[in-house]
């Protein structure tokens, strides 16, 4: 009977879904750049909104010290469970614009796919809840207490959001902590993800002569930054992709070589893979699958690298400086302080004596697991069963929300991981998407989480 509750409220409010979801959306709440301050809480007062006319009973903008966090909650008897419902509501920069298809902030629908900077990450997954939520409360089928704690940070690390924690303690009490920003590994392949990595990021600068000079003037005679940091990162890691931090892989735990059978289990076309990515090789650390590479393995990327002249045309310049910003995503064991620091020293120390280098470390965050023995996790699969009529496929994310480890650390709850994403949605890319089906698929889920979770704790 559930069931039937659920999917016809969903035909019947379809349309005004969509419709609240685009209002979200169009605002352009890109945390990591200062201009979009006032998005931010243009942002949460929309939320706010749009959680008292979901049903909460109470709903407010908090204040952090940095973007303000959006809290609500519904409590229907203070002796049933409770569940925590954790997003964020800031977005990635929309860079580079002219490889996008349609404007980032004005979402459009494809051929069943909705187009627009966080129509899955993590708007479009976050209001699945509310609407989920909505559901519930409008066909008296609410079996639990629900809070919900949406921020503004989570794409530059959530540095106010752990002393968030420290203060509201009281207020996030809850038997669990429901988060859906990862994915699924397929639209017909149910997952739950029992694993995050780690991060740790740097911003890098390395600089040579006090000012640009004229590169045939001074060339040969004098270290070009960009070529010096080129090298210095080429030498991060060697013949087979592994890195050459000293005591980088110190805490890193071996995966046994049965779980490594289990991991592998799941569907993967290698095939696929390549064609989906324009690529014609993969690549990564020598003696492990590419799910294992992005599951149980560390890595280290530059995501961005400047310097010099980047204007139309030629200028013949050795500039004086050059700048990297790079990051390395973790496995649960290493603590990312640690790491952070080990990079800075062994940077540092490699640097030739013809630059000076300095590392700024910016952000980062430990790793997870979430154990498949939790009454939560035993409800999800249920209610995954139901929708899919399969079982979900317990994976290890390469992703990371450092934030998820805090939790467990500040507020002693653990999180469970129901992502409704696709690889091909391109999230922290141009064309970020959300299939139609997976935002519907979500919403009729997690009602059923609700019910079962409710049965079995």
């Amino acid at each position: 009977m559930i069931m039937e509750h659920i999917v016809n409220y969903i035909e019947e409010n379809k349309q005004r879904f969509l419709d609240e979801l685009f209002e979200l959306i169009r605002i352009p709440s890109i945390s990591s750049i200062a201009d979009h301050k006032p998005d931010m809480v243009k942002t949460a007062d929309k939320l706010k909104e749009m959680l008292l006319a979901a049903g909460a009973e109470k709903a407010e903008v908090m204040p952090s010290a940095g973007n303000p966090v959006v809290y609500a909650e519904k409590i229907i008897d203070p002796s049933k469970p409770t569940v925590l419902v954790y997003g964020h509501y800031d977005v990635m920069p929309v860079d580079p614009i002219d490889l996008w298809k349609s404007p980032p902030f004005e979402p459009e629908i494809r051929d069943g796919i909705i187009y627009a900077r966080g129509a899955d990450d993590d708007k479009g997954q976050s209001f699945m809840h509310i609407k989920a939520f909505e559901l519930m409360i409008n066909t008296g089928t609410l079996p639990c207490n629900v809070k919900f704690m949406i921020e503004g940070e989570e794409e530059i690390g959530s540095p106010s959001l752990g002393d968030f924690c420290d203060k509201h303690k009281e207020l996030l009490k809850s038997d669990v902590i429901l988060v859906s920003d990862t994915g699924m590994i397929a639209p017909d392949v149910p997952t739950i993800t029992t694993g995050l990595r780690g991060l740790s990021y740097w911003e890098v600068e390395v600089t040579g002569p006090s000012r640009d000079l004229h590169s045939g003037l001074f060339g040969g005679a004098v270290a070009n930054p960009i070529n010096i940091l080129a090298k210095m990162i080429a030498s991060m890691t060697d013949e087979n992709n592994k890195i050459t931090i000293p005591g980088f892989y110190e805490d890193v735990i071996e995966v046994s070589d049965e779980e490594r059978k289990l991991l592998n289990k799941a569907p993967f076309d290698e095939n696929e893979y390549k064609n989906a990515l324009s690529i014609k090789e993969l690549h990564g650390e020598k003696g492990y699958t590419s799910i294992e590479r992005t599951g149980i393995r560390p890595s280290f990327d530059v995501c961005g690298i400047w310097g010099g002249y980047t204007g139309e045309g030629a200028k013949t310049v050795l500039p004086s400086k050059a700048y990297a910003k790079i990051s390395s995503r973790l496995v649960p064991n290493q603590n990312h302080e640690k790491i952070a620091q080990l990079f800075k020293n062994h940077f540092e120390k490699i640097a030739p004596a013809c630059v000076d280098v300095k590392v700024n470390m910016l952000h980062g965050g430990q790793g997870y697991v979430c154990p498949i023995d939790l009454p939560a996790y035993k409800a999800a699969e249920k209610a995954y069963m139901d929708v899919f009529d399969k079982k979900p496929i317990p994976v290890r994310s390469g992703g990371s929300i450092p934030i998820i480890s805090t939790f467990e650390e500040k507020l002693g709850t653990k999180s469970l991981l129901m992502g409704f994403g696709l690889e091909s949605d391109a999230i922290h890319s141009p064309n970020e998407n959300y299939p139609l089906e997976q935002f519907y698929n979500g919403i009729k889920t997690i009602p059923l989480f609700y019910k079962y979770f409710a049965e079995i704790i």
